[in-house]
């Protein structure tokens, strides 16, 4: 059975990626960690990074003349760790065709929202101004559009009538937490088809 090589994308604090790292780690994802990318310098998920020793590393956007430049950039650290699967964990910079196109279907996504709605930023703002009774989020393949890639997993959480936008970005982020480690493993034990849109767990 083939062992998945799993490598992360990064931006923020690393809530998301230290949960599916800590399960690789423990071996509750049948996987390896490949290489931990951030486009920030001093981020907590760089940080958790090199506290369990994993190959990390930094890369300024700023220093690239183009986004395909600094994404090429990725794609050979990605490659050199070889990668077989890209978790966007946190990661704040849209992803181009380029990189897509080098792994189709193989680029992972953890949206705080009920996708197809409130896609982007803000969803849980999106959500509460809207009105809604019930949000959640999604874990899903990236594509080339904003959040609109295959659905993998999805969590519902009910809101509550004196819901703030922390409250429900703390509820949703306890489903995160489950999904997306629940994404991968299903992908890292070769348990996930897609075809056309839809998603086929076996």
């Amino acid at each position: 059975m083939t062992i998945h090589i799993v490598s992360f994308l990064v931006s923020g604090r690393g809530s998301n990626f230290s949960i599916v790292a800590e399960k690789i780690l423990k071996g509750d994802i049948n996987a390896k960690i490949g290489v931990v990318i951030s486009d920030r310098k001093d981020t907590l998920a760089l940080s958790k990074a090199r506290e369990n020793n994993l190959e990390c590393a930094f890369l300024d956007p700023k220093k690239f003349k183009t986004r395909k430049e600094h994404e090429q950039e990725i794609t050979k650290l990605l490659k050199k760790a070889g990668t077989t699967l890209v978790v966007t964990a946190g990661y704040m910079r849209l992803l181009s065709p380029f990189i897509i196109g080098k792994y189709p279907n193989k680029i992972i996504n953890i949206h705080p929202a009920l996708l197809p709605a409130f896609p982007g930023i803000h969803a849980q703002k999106q959500a509460l101004d809207y009105g809604v009774k019930i949000s959640g989020c999604t874990a899903h393949f990236v594509d080339e559009g904003t959040d609109t890639g295959p659905i993998i997993l999805q969590k519902e959480v009910t809101l509550l009538p004196d819901e703030t936008e922390i409250t429900l970005s703390k509820k949703i982020l306890k489903q995160e937490h489950i999904i997306l480690p629940g994404a991968v493993k299903l992908f890292c034990e070769n348990k996930i088809r897609v075809k056309g849109r839809k998603v086929i767990i076996k």
